[in-house]
């Protein structure tokens, strides 16, 4: 038989301890599962059993913090992998990402295409923009690139005309130069080309003027 021989607080997360074995690491766990499991200093264990026992309690509970993320909403794998490393062993997250991926609750694939949509339809930014968000989700960068090679150059150009009006209809000034000026600024915060942005600002100085 093993013998637990320390369970130490985490310094970082109150909620958790770290439990030795026979003056080895073993794992760590929530705090809860101590006192559910009756653990001490100094008790003598079966210690496969335990482990057993421990890791299939840390997988229903990282199983459920992860479903309950993405049930708020949806994350890329990266995220979710963020996520549960703040409190679960990387074999614990492992496990629970192919759980995850198995049902199809994380797909990155899936994922930037629909933020490459509600970004192009909605949000009407460009392709630049676009690319910093799926970026900032934390989505992986083949399906980054896999996206972003779908947008439709049209599609993009008249979303750049219909800021660039909006834009133009709040502009006091007269003269074509500070207008041009203004409007480049506007559509490369937006995410726009170079060549998409000229071709929006030359449509739309034309139609005022």
């Amino acid at each position: 038989m093993s013998k637990i021989t320390a369970i130490e607080c985490q310094k970082n997360n109150k909620n958790r301890v770290n439990l030795y074995v026979d003056g080895e690491y073993l794992l760590s766990l929530y705090t809860e599962l101590v006192y559910k499991y009756k653990l001490n200093k100094g008790q003598e264990i079966d210690k496969d059993k335990l482990v057993d026992i421990l890791k299939q309690e840390e997988y229903e509970k990282a199983k459920n913090k992860a479903l309950q993320v993405i049930t708020r909403t949806e994350k890329s794998e990266k995220k979710i992998r963020e996520k549960l490393r703040n409190d679960f062993d990387e074999a614990i997250v492992e496990q629970v990402v192919d759980f995850l991926k198995k049902y199809s609750l994380i797909d990155d694939e899936r994922y930037a295409e629909r933020i490459v949509s509600n970004d192009l339809n909605f949000k009407k930014i460009g392709k630049n923009r676009i690319k910093q968000n799926l970026y900032s989700k934390g989505i992986a960068r083949d399906y980054i690139e896999s996206a972003i090679s779908e947008i439709d150059r049209e599609k993009e150009l008249e979303n750049a005309i219909y800021l660039a009006e909006k834009k133009i209809l709040k502009m006091k000034e007269k003269d074509n130069v500070t207008k041009k000026n203004k409007l480049y600024q506007h559509l490369a915060y937006k995410g726009f080309d170079y060549e998409t942005i000229n071709s929006a600002i030359r449509k739309v100085l034309e139609d005022v003027n």
